[in-house]
Protein backbone atom coordinates (compact mmCIF):
# COMPACT_ATOMS: atom_id res chain seq x y z
CA UNK A 1 0.00 0.00 0.00
CA UNK A 2 1.43 3.41 -1.17
CA UNK A 3 0.06 5.43 1.69
CA UNK A 4 0.90 4.95 5.56
CA UNK A 5 -1.62 2.60 7.51
CA UNK A 6 -2.25 3.12 11.53
CA UNK A 7 -4.21 0.73 13.35
CA UNK A 8 -6.04 2.21 16.52
CA UNK A 9 -6.86 -0.84 18.02
CA UNK A 10 -9.50 1.08 20.84
CA UNK A 11 -12.67 -0.91 21.42
CA UNK A 12 -15.31 -1.18 23.91
CA UNK A 13 -15.48 -4.41 23.76
CA UNK A 14 -16.51 -4.97 27.56
CA UNK A 15 -19.92 -3.39 26.77
CA UNK A 16 -21.46 -7.03 25.96
CA UNK A 17 -21.81 -10.52 28.04
CA UNK A 18 -20.28 -12.67 24.72
CA UNK A 19 -16.87 -12.91 24.79
CA UNK A 20 -14.36 -11.74 22.05
CA UNK A 21 -10.79 -13.36 20.84
CA UNK A 22 -8.89 -12.50 18.28
CA UNK A 23 -9.11 -14.96 15.32
CA UNK A 24 -6.27 -16.60 12.96
CA UNK A 25 -7.15 -13.64 10.88
CA UNK A 26 -6.75 -11.37 13.41
CA UNK A 27 -10.19 -10.11 13.58
CA UNK A 28 -12.37 -9.33 16.83
CA UNK A 29 -15.28 -12.21 17.29
CA UNK A 30 -17.84 -12.95 19.09
CA UNK A 31 -17.56 -16.56 20.81
CA UNK A 32 -21.17 -18.10 22.25
CA UNK A 33 -22.88 -16.85 18.73
CA UNK A 34 -25.64 -19.10 17.38
CA UNK A 35 -24.98 -21.03 14.15
CA UNK A 36 -27.68 -18.72 12.18
CA UNK A 37 -29.81 -15.36 12.68
CA UNK A 38 -33.00 -18.13 11.92
CA UNK A 39 -31.81 -20.12 14.90
CA UNK A 40 -31.65 -17.15 17.75
CA UNK A 41 -35.23 -15.76 16.39
CA UNK A 42 -36.35 -19.34 17.21
CA UNK A 43 -35.27 -19.30 20.52
CA UNK A 44 -36.55 -16.12 21.71
CA UNK A 45 -39.91 -16.89 20.12
CA UNK A 46 -40.30 -19.71 22.42
CA UNK A 47 -38.34 -17.29 25.24
CA UNK A 48 -41.59 -14.56 25.29
CA UNK A 49 -44.35 -17.06 22.79
CA UNK A 50 -46.73 -14.63 24.81
CA UNK A 51 -45.26 -10.97 24.26
CA UNK A 52 -46.28 -8.62 21.60
CA UNK A 53 -42.96 -8.68 18.73
CA UNK A 54 -44.47 -6.15 16.51
CA UNK A 55 -47.10 -3.20 16.63
CA UNK A 56 -48.41 -1.36 13.73
CA UNK A 57 -49.85 1.37 14.72
CA UNK A 58 -53.61 1.30 12.83
CA UNK A 59 -52.84 -1.99 11.98
CA UNK A 60 -51.72 -5.34 13.57
CA UNK A 61 -50.81 -6.16 16.94
CA UNK A 62 -48.67 -9.54 16.69
CA UNK A 63 -47.31 -11.66 19.61
CA UNK A 64 -43.73 -13.72 18.83
CA UNK A 65 -45.96 -16.81 18.27
CA UNK A 66 -47.97 -15.07 15.87
CA UNK A 67 -45.63 -13.54 14.00
CA UNK A 68 -43.45 -16.57 13.97
CA UNK A 69 -46.10 -18.20 12.24
CA UNK A 70 -47.52 -16.32 9.69
CA UNK A 71 -43.73 -15.84 8.51
CA UNK A 72 -43.49 -19.50 8.31
CA UNK A 73 -46.56 -19.51 6.36
CA UNK A 74 -45.02 -17.28 4.09
CA UNK A 75 -41.60 -19.42 4.39
CA UNK A 76 -44.08 -22.47 3.11
CA UNK A 77 -45.88 -20.08 0.50
CA UNK A 78 -42.26 -19.65 -1.24
CA UNK A 79 -41.47 -23.25 -1.01
CA UNK A 80 -44.37 -23.71 -3.21
CA UNK A 81 -43.39 -21.36 -5.76
CA UNK A 82 -40.02 -23.15 -5.56
CA UNK A 83 -38.18 -21.26 -3.73
CA UNK A 84 -35.34 -22.24 -1.13
CA UNK A 85 -31.64 -22.83 -0.05
CA UNK A 86 -29.71 -19.71 -1.32
CA UNK A 87 -32.28 -18.26 -3.52
CA UNK A 88 -32.75 -14.18 -3.60
CA UNK A 89 -36.18 -12.85 -2.41
CA UNK A 90 -36.78 -8.60 -2.65
CA UNK A 91 -39.27 -7.66 -0.19
CA UNK A 92 -40.55 -4.17 -1.36
CA UNK A 93 -42.92 -2.91 0.66
CA UNK A 94 -44.55 0.36 3.44
CA UNK A 95 -43.35 0.25 6.47
CA UNK A 96 -45.79 -2.31 8.97
CA UNK A 97 -46.16 -5.57 10.68
CA UNK A 98 -46.69 -7.08 7.16
CA UNK A 99 -42.69 -5.75 6.00
CA UNK A 100 -41.44 -7.58 9.15
CA UNK A 101 -43.86 -10.75 8.05
CA UNK A 102 -42.55 -11.31 4.98
CA UNK A 103 -38.77 -10.00 5.99
CA UNK A 104 -38.85 -13.42 8.52
CA UNK A 105 -40.82 -15.35 5.43
CA UNK A 106 -37.70 -15.03 3.36
CA UNK A 107 -35.35 -15.80 5.87
CA UNK A 108 -37.00 -18.82 7.23
CA UNK A 109 -37.45 -20.28 3.40
CA UNK A 110 -33.55 -20.26 3.32
CA UNK A 111 -33.47 -17.49 0.91
CA UNK A 112 -31.81 -14.22 1.19
CA UNK A 113 -33.77 -11.49 1.44
CA UNK A 114 -33.13 -8.43 -0.79
CA UNK A 115 -33.72 -5.26 0.95
CA UNK A 116 -35.46 -2.89 -1.39
CA UNK A 117 -36.31 0.64 -0.10
CA UNK A 118 -39.96 1.36 -0.96
CA UNK A 119 -39.33 4.86 -1.34
CA UNK A 120 -37.18 3.90 -4.59
CA UNK A 121 -38.63 5.11 -8.14
CA UNK A 122 -39.44 2.11 -9.92
CA UNK A 123 -36.48 2.54 -12.29
CA UNK A 124 -34.08 2.26 -9.66
CA UNK A 125 -35.85 -0.17 -7.14
CA UNK A 126 -35.77 -2.50 -11.07
CA UNK A 127 -32.15 -2.23 -11.02
CA UNK A 128 -31.72 -3.55 -7.15
CA UNK A 129 -33.76 -6.32 -8.01
CA UNK A 130 -32.08 -7.08 -11.41
CA UNK A 131 -28.58 -6.57 -10.36
CA UNK A 132 -29.39 -8.78 -7.18
CA UNK A 133 -30.36 -11.70 -9.46
CA UNK A 134 -34.28 -11.92 -7.59
CA UNK A 135 -35.97 -15.02 -8.02
CA UNK A 136 -38.65 -13.43 -6.19
CA UNK A 137 -40.45 -9.91 -5.05
CA UNK A 138 -42.60 -9.57 -1.92
CA UNK A 139 -44.64 -6.33 -2.63
CA UNK A 140 -47.90 -7.44 -0.90
CA UNK A 141 -49.56 -8.03 -4.58
CA UNK A 142 -47.59 -5.40 -6.26
CA UNK A 143 -48.00 -1.60 -6.70
CA UNK A 144 -50.31 -1.22 -8.72
CA UNK A 145 -52.58 -3.58 -5.77
CA UNK A 146 -51.78 -1.05 -3.14
CA UNK A 147 -49.90 -3.62 -1.29
CA UNK A 148 -53.36 -5.27 -0.56
CA UNK A 149 -53.24 -8.79 -2.09
CA UNK A 150 -51.99 -11.86 0.06
CA UNK A 151 -48.52 -12.65 0.54
CA UNK A 152 -47.41 -16.47 -0.39
CA UNK A 153 -48.96 -18.85 1.95
CA UNK A 154 -48.50 -22.01 2.32
CA UNK A 155 -47.83 -25.27 5.12
CA UNK A 156 -45.54 -23.89 8.01
CA UNK A 157 -41.91 -24.33 6.68
CA UNK A 158 -38.71 -23.29 8.45
CA UNK A 159 -35.35 -23.80 6.86
CA UNK A 160 -32.77 -24.48 9.68
CA UNK A 161 -29.22 -25.64 7.53
CA UNK A 162 -27.89 -22.03 7.47
CA UNK A 163 -24.02 -21.35 9.23
CA UNK A 164 -22.01 -18.60 10.46
CA UNK A 165 -20.48 -17.41 7.02
CA UNK A 166 -23.01 -17.74 4.99
CA UNK A 167 -24.76 -14.66 3.09
CA UNK A 168 -28.18 -14.01 5.56
CA UNK A 169 -28.87 -10.70 3.90
CA UNK A 170 -28.44 -8.32 0.87
CA UNK A 171 -28.67 -4.46 1.52
CA UNK A 172 -27.86 -1.85 -1.39
CA UNK A 173 -25.84 0.93 -0.70
CA UNK A 174 -24.94 4.60 -2.39
CA UNK A 175 -21.21 4.75 -3.37
CA UNK A 176 -21.87 8.61 -4.35
CA UNK A 177 -23.13 10.47 -6.77
CA UNK A 178 -23.37 9.36 -9.79
CA UNK A 179 -21.92 6.09 -8.94
CA UNK A 180 -24.94 4.29 -8.50
CA UNK A 181 -25.28 1.36 -5.55
CA UNK A 182 -23.83 -1.62 -4.73
CA UNK A 183 -25.18 -4.77 -3.05
CA UNK A 184 -23.77 -5.49 0.30
CA UNK A 185 -23.11 -9.04 1.41
CA UNK A 186 -23.83 -9.35 5.14
CA UNK A 187 -23.28 -12.82 6.54
CA UNK A 188 -25.22 -14.55 9.71
CA UNK A 189 -22.03 -13.99 11.43
CA UNK A 190 -22.34 -10.27 10.50
CA UNK A 191 -25.98 -9.96 11.76
CA UNK A 192 -25.37 -12.12 14.89
CA UNK A 193 -22.51 -9.72 16.07
CA UNK A 194 -24.21 -6.29 14.79
CA UNK A 195 -26.67 -7.59 17.09
CA UNK A 196 -24.37 -8.61 20.23
CA UNK A 197 -22.51 -5.17 20.11
CA UNK A 198 -26.09 -3.04 19.95
CA UNK A 199 -27.46 -4.80 22.69
CA UNK A 200 -24.35 -4.72 24.91
CA UNK A 201 -23.50 -1.07 23.87
CA UNK A 202 -27.42 0.45 24.29
CA UNK A 203 -27.64 -2.54 27.91
CA UNK A 204 -31.16 -3.41 26.32
CA UNK A 205 -33.01 -5.19 28.80
CA UNK A 206 -34.82 -8.16 28.44
CA UNK A 207 -37.74 -7.06 30.28
CA UNK A 208 -40.25 -6.49 27.65
CA UNK A 209 -38.54 -3.35 26.05
CA UNK A 210 -40.58 -1.02 24.05
CA UNK A 211 -38.43 0.50 20.83
CA UNK A 212 -40.61 3.03 18.65
CA UNK A 213 -38.86 2.46 15.54
CA UNK A 214 -38.67 5.31 13.00
CA UNK A 215 -35.95 4.09 10.91
CA UNK A 216 -36.27 2.89 7.65
CA UNK A 217 -36.72 -0.83 7.55
CA UNK A 218 -35.26 -1.55 4.48
CA UNK A 219 -32.02 -0.26 5.75
CA UNK A 220 -29.23 -1.48 7.60
CA UNK A 221 -29.91 1.07 10.44
CA UNK A 222 -33.91 0.12 10.84
CA UNK A 223 -33.28 -3.65 10.18
CA UNK A 224 -29.81 -4.89 11.15
CA UNK A 225 -29.45 -2.21 14.11
CA UNK A 226 -33.13 -1.72 16.15
CA UNK A 227 -35.57 -4.41 14.79
CA UNK A 228 -33.08 -7.42 14.75
CA UNK A 229 -31.61 -6.57 18.55
CA UNK A 230 -34.78 -5.73 19.75
CA UNK A 231 -36.66 -8.93 18.87
CA UNK A 232 -32.99 -10.40 20.35
CA UNK A 233 -33.98 -9.11 23.95
CA UNK A 234 -37.78 -10.40 23.49
CA UNK A 235 -38.87 -6.80 23.26
CA UNK A 236 -41.67 -5.16 21.19
CA UNK A 237 -41.20 -2.89 17.95
CA UNK A 238 -43.40 -0.39 17.35
CA UNK A 239 -43.99 0.80 13.85
CA UNK A 240 -45.97 4.33 12.74
CA UNK A 241 -46.70 4.70 9.27
CA UNK A 242 -48.21 8.10 10.26
CA UNK A 243 -45.22 10.05 12.09
CA UNK A 244 -47.35 12.83 13.09
CA UNK A 245 -48.88 10.61 15.86
CA UNK A 246 -45.67 9.86 17.23
CA UNK A 247 -46.79 12.31 20.56
CA UNK A 248 -49.82 9.97 21.26
CA UNK A 249 -47.84 7.12 20.43
CA UNK A 250 -44.96 7.75 22.96
CA UNK A 251 -47.37 7.69 26.09
CA UNK A 252 -50.31 5.02 24.82
CA UNK A 253 -47.79 2.42 23.53
CA UNK A 254 -45.59 2.89 27.17
CA UNK A 255 -42.87 3.59 24.71
CA UNK A 256 -38.94 3.00 26.36
CA UNK A 257 -36.67 3.87 22.95
CA UNK A 258 -36.91 5.58 20.27
CA UNK A 259 -35.12 5.62 17.08
CA UNK A 260 -34.36 7.60 13.88
CA UNK A 261 -31.98 9.43 12.24
CA UNK A 262 -31.61 13.17 13.22
CA UNK A 263 -33.16 14.18 9.88
CA UNK A 264 -36.32 12.81 11.27
CA UNK A 265 -36.12 13.61 14.74
CA UNK A 266 -35.63 17.58 13.06
CA UNK A 267 -39.43 16.85 11.45
CA UNK A 268 -40.68 15.81 14.48
CA UNK A 269 -39.79 18.74 16.79
CA UNK A 270 -42.63 20.65 16.01
CA UNK A 271 -45.11 17.81 16.78
CA UNK A 272 -42.80 17.64 19.96
CA UNK A 273 -42.35 20.99 21.13
CA UNK A 274 -43.69 21.24 24.90
CA UNK A 275 -43.48 17.71 25.42
CA UNK A 276 -42.31 15.61 28.16
CA UNK A 277 -42.35 12.01 28.34
CA UNK A 278 -40.39 10.60 31.47
CA UNK A 279 -40.80 6.87 30.84
CA UNK A 280 -38.77 7.21 27.36
CA UNK A 281 -35.00 5.77 28.62
CA UNK A 282 -33.37 5.28 25.82
CA UNK A 283 -33.12 7.47 22.29
CA UNK A 284 -30.79 6.41 19.17
CA UNK A 285 -29.73 8.49 17.15
CA UNK A 286 -28.38 6.98 13.67
CA UNK A 287 -26.28 9.27 11.44
CA UNK A 288 -24.21 8.62 8.61
CA UNK A 289 -21.73 10.82 6.44
CA UNK A 290 -24.21 12.60 4.05
CA UNK A 291 -26.04 13.58 6.39
CA UNK A 292 -23.64 14.96 8.57
CA UNK A 293 -21.87 16.75 6.23
CA UNK A 294 -25.43 18.98 5.23
CA UNK A 295 -27.03 19.01 8.72
CA UNK A 296 -26.86 23.17 9.73
CA UNK A 297 -25.18 23.83 13.64
CA UNK A 298 -27.49 25.08 14.80
CA UNK A 299 -30.66 22.55 13.13
CA UNK A 300 -28.62 19.86 15.26
CA UNK A 301 -27.95 21.72 18.66
CA UNK A 302 -32.40 22.57 18.69
CA UNK A 303 -32.51 19.05 17.54
CA UNK A 304 -30.59 17.89 20.81
CA UNK A 305 -32.12 20.55 23.05
CA UNK A 306 -35.36 19.79 22.33
CA UNK A 307 -34.51 15.74 22.55
CA UNK A 308 -33.36 16.49 25.99
CA UNK A 309 -36.14 18.63 26.98
CA UNK A 310 -38.64 15.96 26.11
CA UNK A 311 -37.00 13.18 26.99
CA UNK A 312 -35.23 14.24 30.30
CA UNK A 313 -34.54 10.85 32.01
CA UNK A 314 -33.18 9.47 28.51
CA UNK A 315 -30.13 8.22 27.77
CA UNK A 316 -29.45 10.12 24.36
CA UNK A 317 -27.11 7.68 22.03
CA UNK A 318 -26.15 8.75 18.03
CA UNK A 319 -24.86 5.68 16.27
CA UNK A 320 -22.26 6.00 13.16
CA UNK A 321 -21.86 3.11 10.57
CA UNK A 322 -22.42 2.14 6.89
CA UNK A 323 -24.55 -0.60 5.25
CA UNK A 324 -20.44 -2.59 4.86
CA UNK A 325 -20.23 -2.48 8.66
CA UNK A 326 -23.80 -3.72 9.22
CA UNK A 327 -24.74 0.27 9.81
CA UNK A 328 -22.70 -0.18 13.19
CA UNK A 329 -19.40 0.76 14.36
CA UNK A 330 -19.27 4.17 16.13
CA UNK A 331 -21.19 5.30 19.29
CA UNK A 332 -21.48 8.60 21.58
CA UNK A 333 -23.54 9.57 24.18
CA UNK A 334 -25.09 12.30 23.91
CA UNK A 335 -26.86 12.87 27.32
CA UNK A 336 -26.32 15.99 29.00
CA UNK A 337 -24.74 14.02 32.00
CA UNK A 338 -21.65 14.11 29.41
CA UNK A 339 -21.94 17.84 28.88
CA UNK A 340 -24.56 17.76 26.06
CA UNK A 341 -24.13 17.81 22.78
CA UNK A 342 -20.14 16.98 21.93
CA UNK A 343 -20.24 18.40 18.58
CA UNK A 344 -21.85 17.52 15.16
CA UNK A 345 -18.11 16.55 13.83
CA UNK A 346 -17.77 14.13 17.36
CA UNK A 347 -18.41 10.53 15.28
CA UNK A 348 -17.85 8.04 18.52
CA UNK A 349 -15.80 5.64 19.65
CA UNK A 350 -14.94 1.95 18.27
CA UNK A 351 -17.61 -0.60 20.35
CA UNK A 352 -18.62 -3.94 19.86
CA UNK A 353 -15.91 -6.22 17.98
CA UNK A 354 -14.97 -3.01 15.47
CA UNK A 355 -11.35 -1.64 15.48
CA UNK A 356 -10.00 1.18 13.89
CA UNK A 357 -7.28 2.30 11.36
CA UNK A 358 -6.10 5.26 9.61
CA UNK A 359 -4.59 5.26 6.05
CA UNK A 360 -2.71 8.29 4.64
CA UNK A 361 -0.25 10.39 4.90
CA UNK A 362 -0.98 11.73 8.11
CA UNK A 363 -2.38 8.87 9.94
CA UNK A 364 0.53 8.69 12.10
CA UNK A 365 -0.13 11.85 13.50
CA UNK A 366 -4.15 10.68 14.12
CA UNK A 367 -5.39 11.92 10.85
CA UNK A 368 -6.35 10.60 7.47
CA UNK A 369 -9.35 8.35 6.01
CA UNK A 370 -10.97 5.57 8.53
CA UNK A 371 -10.44 2.41 8.14
CA UNK A 372 -12.84 -0.47 10.22
CA UNK A 373 -12.74 -4.58 10.42
CA UNK A 374 -14.39 -6.15 12.62
CA UNK A 375 -16.78 -9.44 12.78
CA UNK A 376 -19.77 -6.83 11.37
CA UNK A 377 -17.79 -6.07 8.38
CA UNK A 378 -18.79 -7.63 5.19
CA UNK A 379 -16.75 -9.92 3.55
CA UNK A 380 -17.23 -8.60 -0.07
CA UNK A 381 -19.55 -6.65 -2.49
CA UNK A 382 -22.22 -8.88 -4.55
CA UNK A 383 -21.03 -9.75 -7.47
CA UNK A 384 -18.37 -6.65 -7.66
CA UNK A 385 -15.07 -8.03 -7.24
CA UNK A 386 -13.20 -4.27 -8.68
CA UNK A 387 -15.61 -2.71 -6.09
CA UNK A 388 -14.63 -5.09 -3.29
CA UNK A 389 -10.39 -4.70 -4.14
CA UNK A 390 -10.90 -1.15 -4.40
CA UNK A 391 -12.46 -0.54 -0.56
CA UNK A 392 -10.74 -3.54 0.94
CA UNK A 393 -6.63 -3.41 2.48
CA UNK A 394 -6.85 -6.73 3.23
CA UNK A 395 -10.19 -7.27 6.52
CA UNK A 396 -9.61 -3.83 6.57
CA UNK A 397 -12.53 -1.98 4.84
CA UNK A 398 -12.27 1.97 3.77
CA UNK A 399 -15.13 4.27 4.93
CA UNK A 400 -14.06 7.32 2.78
CA UNK A 401 -14.61 9.37 5.76
CA UNK A 402 -11.80 11.36 6.66
CA UNK A 403 -11.50 12.30 10.92
CA UNK A 404 -9.29 12.09 13.29
CA UNK A 405 -8.47 10.06 16.29
CA UNK A 406 -7.38 10.83 19.48
CA UNK A 407 -5.10 9.20 22.12
CA UNK A 408 -8.29 7.49 23.69
CA UNK A 409 -9.53 6.56 20.43
CA UNK A 410 -12.52 9.15 20.08
CA UNK A 411 -13.17 9.63 16.07
CA UNK A 412 -14.23 13.39 14.29
CA UNK A 413 -15.32 13.59 11.32
CA UNK A 414 -13.16 16.74 9.43
CA UNK A 415 -15.81 19.19 8.11
CA UNK A 416 -16.08 20.33 4.68
CA UNK A 417 -14.29 23.72 5.72
CA UNK A 418 -11.42 22.13 7.88
CA UNK A 419 -10.50 20.08 4.51
CA UNK A 420 -10.58 23.18 2.53
CA UNK A 421 -8.01 25.40 4.98
CA UNK A 422 -5.55 22.07 5.43
CA UNK A 423 -5.67 22.85 1.03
Amino acid sequence: MSQLLVEYPHTRNGWCANPLARAADGILRYGNLTPALTELLDIQVHTFAAREAVVEIGGPRLTYRELWYAASRIAGGLQEHGIGYGDRVAVRMPVGARWVQAFLGALLSGAVPVLVHDGLPDAAAERVIHDACTDFVLDGGGRAAGYAEALPDGAAFIDDGASLGELALLCYTTMGPGAGSRGVELTNENLLSAICSVVGALELPTDGLRNLLLLPLAHASGCVDQLLPTFAVGGTVVLAPDRSAVPEILVAERIDMVAATPRIFAGLLPDLAGLRVDQVRQVCSAGHRAELAVTDPAAAEAVSVTLRNVFPEARQWSVWGATETSGIGLARDDTAANGGDPGRDVLGFAFGGTELALCGPDADAGHGELLCRGPNVTPRYWNDPQTTESRFTGSWFHTGNQVSIDADGLVRQALVHESALAE
